[in-house]
């Protein structure tokens, strides 16, 4: 690994760390502490599909995932995490409540990594939501 590449790994482990306890308890401070200014995400379905930029909406988007969990996301299991002098991907299963309804799921989210901030965000997922 480069010098560049670990730094990135570092960056990105502690925003996902940061991550991780926004989705478990709505906390995103930390998180968004962590976010450039220009921040991108793209999301796959929902109100959110497609690309979005700007930190406000990225904000707004995390929130509404918190709304939309109001008991949390947990990582129950990391999978894989790989990466480059840029972007690092983390592969985990979670857990939670929807709507009343066990929630399990299988994501990879893609952190694009520029100096201390994640300056983009990019989030893969594909069970039916009840398996992972």
């Amino acid at each position: 690994m480069t010098g560049k590449s670990k730094q990135t790994m570092q960056v990105a482990q502690k925003a996902f760390e940061h991550f991780k306890q926004g989705l478990a308890t709505g906390k995103w401070q930390a998180f968004f502490a962590m976010l450039a200014d220009d921040f991108t995400f793209t999301f796959p379905q929902g109100k959110y599909q497609g690309s979005h930029q700007g930190k406000a909406i990225a904000e707004e988007f995390f929130t509404y995932v918190s709304q939309t969990f109001p008991a949390g996301i947990h990582v129950v299991e990391v999978l894989r995490v790989t990466g480059n002098d840029k972007t690092v991907i983390f592969e985990f299963r979670d857990e939670g409540m929807l709507r009343g309804q066990p929630y399990k799921n299988r994501v990879a989210v893609s952190f694009d990594v520029c100096g201390e901030k994640i300056c983009a965000y990019r989030e893969y997922f594909g069970s039916d939501g009840k398996s992972n």
